[in-house]
């Protein structure tokens, strides 16, 4: 009793205190509910299907902390907090076999984050830094790098109002790329940064478009025809040239600006010849007069009957979930990466498209299935087979937000900043600990092949801000539980644990830590220690 009493008072904000008005069941949408697990159902059929023709057996279901961890990591960006923790590990030994989707649910519609200052629906937020870095990419030029908080916050706004993401890509290609419009702080003019950061040339545009909305890497014929895939360098002009009249804020010397924005046509670079804007499937728009290229390509792009949207969106979210790419093949044709899941590609287009492009539905869809909550391998180095056929989860790296978010959560840091997201002041420099924190970590392309810097591993040894964080003295929960005479060593160990590694500890570490902390000449310093080497353990640092 003593212990719970403690816990009670240690998170005064509990899980089910951060959704207001949400209980299990309450206002569930029984059809949404069945289509969703109807089409989690296929996606599992179609991998079993795989693995039974490869005669490999499928890792068994992770554990229930291990899970939910990576369910919290992955659709809030954080680690789960204590309470959340503790009350599905108890609703997991209560009801072993009811299924997820009432936590998925809160975690998507009602998970709300607040730090007393800044409040904000965790869903919106995580992944709105997740399509931020898949359109912007993460390496962004200094000089545009103030640009991603706005662009941010632009996508936050339109999935905080659960807008389709054919919408949103369509407005996002048909803003307005005028140097003055984007310095404007409102919202709707923050999706320029895609052009700022693509420097307004039609070529840059082209390729980023083609590879971030269509899956297709055209950028590759630019210069001549690709060797392998079937793009060729007309083809990729063709396509630029719909973005032959935007604006040029970053000219060079003795370029001029468009003579107009309808500009239908581009001369290709070395060449006399001109081309003329073409969709990539060859086909030439029916244009009407007054139509504006960036307009009719928008159309294109989203309209439910190309294949091309559909798929490459699938996969940002495929791939962020299980860090292997589904659409890896067709953009990087090879004999030794064949396309292992067409079928599965090919309903999730599909179903994505006939629920209006709709994120959430296909998100939880995936974390429904059995793939997505099977165990993980344990080792960071797996087989093709465990990657391409969905036979474990593959352990992940995190991105550098959930590294801080999490280490921010399992330190009871409040980031008071008026803008927490904010990774540069307008300088390019970082002005904020969690800017500070996520200069030193960058994001990995391929998740499964995890990686760590010495820069990395130094700061989260003995950094400042870390530093600073496992001190009793300035973490004032931390220094309340060590200082505690309600919880014996044992309970406070199991606290420690559940706050760092959402987990209870075994028996065997629960006996090793305790015989540490009685061994001590100083018990404080021994808590700090434990503290700190959880913290800095590939448990805590890596998904898994």
């Amino acid at each position: 009793m003593a212990h719970r009493r403690w816990i009670h008072w240690f998170l005064a904000a509990s899980f089910v205190s951060a959704l207001p008005g949400v209980s299990f069941g309450q206002n569930a949408d029984a059809d949404r509910k069945a289509r969703v697990m109807a089409l989690s159902k296929k996606i599992d059929q179609f991998i079993a299907a795989k693995q039974k023709e490869a005669n490999v057996t499928p890792a068994g279901p992770a554990e229930p902390a291990a899970f939910f961890r990576r369910l919290s990591l992955d659709l809030t960006g954080k680690i789960p907090d204590f309470a959340a923790v503790r009350d599905y590990i108890d609703f997991r030994k209560q009801t072993p076999d009811e299924d997820n989707w009432d936590w998925v649910d809160r975690y998507i519609n009602g998970y709300v984050f607040s730090n007393g200052k800044n409040e904000y629906k965790a869903f919106p937020k995580h992944f709105a830094a997740v399509f931020r870095s898949i359109m912007l990419g993460d390496n962004i030029q200094q000089q545009f790098q103030f640009l991603a908080p706005q662009y941010e916050a632009w996508l936050r706004e339109r999935l905080e109002k659960d807008v389709g993401y054919d919408k949103i890509v369509h407005e996002l290609i048909t803003q307005n790329a005028n140097q003055a419009n984007m310095y404007n702080q409102g919202a709707a003019s923050s999706a320029g940064a895609f052009y700022f950061v693509n420097e307004n040339k039609p070529e840059n545009l082209a390729a980023a478009v083609t590879r971030v909305f269509l899956g297709v890497k055209l950028e590759c014929a630019q210069c001549h025809k690709h060797p392998f895939a079937e793009w060729t360098r007309d083809q990729f002009w063709e396509f630029a040239a719909f973005f032959a009249g935007t604006p040029q804020a970053f000219r060079q010397p003795g370029q001029v600006q468009p003579a107009a924005l309808n500009i239908r046509e581009i001369k290709i670079p070395g060449t006399n010849k001109t081309a003329k804007a073409k969709f990539i499937d060859g086909k030439e728009p029916a244009w009407k007069e007054k139509d504006a290229p960036r307009n009719v390509l928008a159309d294109w792009i989203t309209s439910p009957s190309n294949a091309y949207f559909a798929k490459a969106t699938v996969d940002h979210v495929w791939s962020y979930f299980f860090g292997v790419s589904l659409l890896e093949p067709i953009l990087e044709a090879s004999d030794d990466s064949p396309n292992t899941h067409p079928e599965l590609l090919d309903e999730l287009a599909s179903q994505f498209a006939a629920e209006n492009f709709d994120l959430k539905f296909l998100v939880q869809a995936i974390v429904l299935t059995d793939a997505y909550g099977r165990a993980s391998t344990g080792k960071e180095k797996a087989s093709k087979d465990d990657y391409n056929l969905f036979v474990s989860m593959p352990v992940r790296g995190m991105t550098p937000e959930q590294i801080f978010d999490s280490v921010a959560e399992a330190t009871f840091f409040e980031d008071s900043t008026p803008s927490p997201n904010m990774r540069f002041n307008p300088f390019g420099q970082p002005n904020t600990p969690r800017a500070q924190f996520l200069t030193r970590f960058t994001s990995q392309d391929r998740k499964h092949e995890t990686q760590t810097s010495i820069l990395q591993a130094l700061y989260l040894m003995n950094g400042e801000f870390m530093a600073e964080r496992i001190d009793p003295a300035k973490n004032e929960k931390l220094d309340h539980l060590i200082k505690s005479k309600m919880e014996s060593p044992a309970e406070k160990v199991h606290v420690l644990y559940k706050i760092v590694l959402s987990r209870l500890p075994s028996e065997k570490e629960t006996n090793r830590l305790v015989r540490y902390i009685d061994g001590a000449q100083d018990p404080a310093r021994a808590y700090t220690d434990i503290y700190w080497s959880l913290l800095n353990s590939s448990e805590f640092i890596l998904n898994h």
